[in-house]
């Protein structure tokens, strides 16, 4: 097997490793010296978890004490980085994707100078970003985690990243051992194996215990080497409390070619205090005071050992990183967006390849990511055309959207693509993306019963809901060509998650090619004085509330219709006025189930006004059949908004 393990016995005479200039010489005294400063460090991070958490009266001390040796030697002997300047694009990263090791973190920042040691005592205050789990907030934390199994996808994008733009930057990824049983966990083994990242070292913390109870594998490192191994990977295991052995396992990680590394550390958790090693019941459990100066003194340093860690700083990264593309700020006003003749049949899906192709070119920094549907999503033409800034990330769907906050953290602009309930697969990291305020761009194609006979199990019914849902983000949903690469390039401008919805049928370009679609606004395609309703519609069932109008029109009956293109942020002003200028009365129509919907939406934002909103959407699972069918079955067809105008003005008159 491939796995070697790492043995360093106090009575060897010279220790090996790699210097900063590629060589291997390290004087015994020295590494002896390196050893013990490294020890008094991790004693170091250990005392200031225990004080935090115990001050903050909640967190996780336990699962830092037993990752505190593989930090201090990571932060102190293998990482590069600009300490004052996280952004330098030179700077190793690191991904703490056992995110409730957070004071553990936050004591390595503050020992690498990042911020004062007595910061470390607002943990959990509601003015710190010393958060119970890391955030962007904290800024030397570039992500959200602390949702367990996603870090390591996160860590391969920001990898590939670096490897896209030549820069000789490492990212190292910490996980605990019981989240390797998450599934999105072995699909970023997959994918960074699949694509070489040997600039990425995860370092697994076996301390064998899990929240409730022992992990599966325990303490049989051997079973994780291989099934790493099986993957594609290196492993190395090491003893986590062995400094020499962990000193030689990042070394040689650097060293490895053409694969990712994983170092596997058997540790204990609560390490260094007696009476919480390996011991069961105190996950998620800080030391009341007494037991914390019980632990406090068995922790503690010498002034010669408090004097040797004080000497270890964080290394900085070596000079001379590729030019950056220069940017302007007007860039999307260079955009030259494909043109389309009125009446012309065109999927919106398909123009959405079309907008990522015109933005692409003038904007190097947009990335496609796809999830083995390129060719129903339409991002192919994006391959087609720039092929080196194409992700091809398989059926693996929580690992493409973790790769594409990875990506965003090194300054790109990820658009990610799947139909709209694959999207959903991945929807606790699009959640934590939301936390985190990541730059990520969201497509979802497919949606609704629309598709037709490919049934329920493809159909997006849920999508709007959900991305309504992510704290401060845009959620757009054109209805024809011209609009949808007009929003392509809007997202592109926005900062955060955008989402766009896309559908499969082609239909009908209703708009000018000079038409400008501002996130936030909507479009009032018919209006007159003598409207007896508005009917809001976006996407598909703009077209059947176009043809609506059309057969109302012929009975003498007159109706607004809005195309609501912009679901969040809503143009609330737009909403009600017209609310208030056709009886007080909207009707909603999508294609979409009513719960958390553009109904939901649109209702929220005008009931304050006293409007009524009555609700056309599907309001029972669906079936295989033909478009056309299943939008009359489901009552979001033209005919449904026919019946639905005149039963309510009839409603109204008599309510008169």
């Amino acid at each position: 097997m491939g796995a070697f393990c790492l043995a360093y016995g106090e009575k060897s005479k010279m220790a090996t490793c790699i210097n900063d200039e590629g060589g291997y010489e390290m004087a015994t005294m020295e590494r002896q010296k390196l050893v013990e400063a490294l020890k008094a460090k991790a004693q170091l991070l250990r005392i200031h978890s225990v004080r935090a958490t115990t001050q903050a009266g909640s967190g996780h001390p336990t699962t830092c004490l037993s990752a505190a040796d593989i930090v201090a030697t990571l932060f102190f002997h293998a990482f590069r980085y600009d300490v004052p300047n996280p952004e330098n694009r030179l700077n190793d990263r690191f991904v703490l994707s056992k995110g409730h090791a957070a004071p553990l973190l936050y004591a390595a920042w503050a020992e690498a100078g990042a911020i004062p040691v007595e910061h470390l005592m607002t943990l959990r205050r509601i003015d710190s970003e010393l958060e119970g789990h890391p955030t962007p907030r904290f800024k030397w934390a570039e992500v959200a985690t602390g949702s367990l199994g996603q870090g390591l996808s996160i860590a391969a994008g920001m990898a590939f990243a670096a490897k896209m733009d030549g820069l000789p930057s490492r990212v190292y990824a910490l996980l605990g051992d019981g989240e390797v049983a998450e599934g999105s966990v072995w699909e970023a083994v997959a994918f960074a194996s699949f694509y070489r990242l040997d600039n990425l070292t995860a370092i697994v913390d076996v301390n064998r215990l899990g929240q409730s109870g022992p992990t599966m594998v325990q303490h049989n490192l051997e079973t994780y080497a291989r099934r790493f191994e099986a993957f594609g990977w290196q492993p190395i295991i090491v003893d986590g409390h062995d400094f020499g052995q962990l000193l030689d396992a990042f070394d040689r990680a650097k060293t490895v070619k053409g694969k990712p590394t994983v170092l596997l550390a058997r540790t204990l958790k609560g390490k260094g205090v007696s009476f919480l090693e390996d011991k069961e019941g105190w996950h998620g459990r800080p030391l009341p005071k007494d037991l914390a100066e019980k632990a406090l003194a068995e922790l503690a340093l010498t002034d010669e050992q408090m004097e040797l860690a004080r000497l270890l700083k964080v290394k900085p990264p070596a000079n001379g990183a590729p030019e950056l593309p220069i940017l302007p700020d007007d860039w999307h006003t260079r955009i030259e967006f494909p043109r389309y003749e009125l009446g012309q049949q065109v999927a919106t899906r398909e123009a959405y390849g079309d907008g990522l192709v015109a933005i692409g070119k003038v904007n190097p920094l947009v990335v496609a990511l796809d999830g083995d549907v390129k060719n129903s999503t339409f991002s192919e033409k994006f391959l087609a055309a720039f092929p080196e800034r194409f992700v091809e990330c398989f059926i693996a769907e929580q690992n493409m959207v973790g790769v594409a906050v990875g990506l965003a953290t090194r300054g790109k602009i990820p658009f990610v693509s799947s139909f709209a309930c694959f999207l959903m697969r991945a929807y606790d990291f699009i959640r934590m993306a939301g936390i985190g305020t990541t730059n990520i761009k969201l497509c979802g194609s497919h949606a609704g019963v629309s598709i037709g006979e490919d049934g329920p199990s493809q159909m997006g019914l849920e999508d709007l809901a959900a991305m309504r849902a992510i704290p401060r983000s845009i959620v757009l949903y054109p209805c024809d060509a011209v609009s949808t690469v007009k929003l392509v390039a809007e997202m592109a401008k926005s900062r955060g998650i955008a989402y766009l919805r896309t559908t499969r049928p082609k239909t009908t370009v209703i708009y000018r090619n000079e038409e400008e679609f501002p996130v936030g606004g909507c479009k009032v395609l018919f209006q007159s004085a003598d409207d007896v309703a508005t009917v809001v519609a976006a996407g598909i069932t703009v077209h059947e509330a176009l043809k609506a109008y059309e057969v109302l029109a012929t009975q003498g009956i007159k109706i607004r219709v809005i195309d609501l293109y912009s679901v969040k942020p809503l143009d609330e002003a737009t909403l009600v006025r017209c609310g208030l200028e056709t009886n007080r009365l909207l009707i909603t129509v999508e294609d979409h189930y009513p719960e958390g919907g553009i109904g939901e939406a649109v209702a929220s934002a005008v009931c304050k006004e006293g409007i009524r909103v009555h609700k056309l959407a599907v309001h029972d699972i669906p079936r295989s059949g033909k478009p056309e069918e299943l939008m009359e079955m489901f009552g979001i067809s033209a005919n449904a908004i026919v019946q639905g105008v005149k039963r309510l003005v009839r409603q109204e008159s008599h309510g008169r």
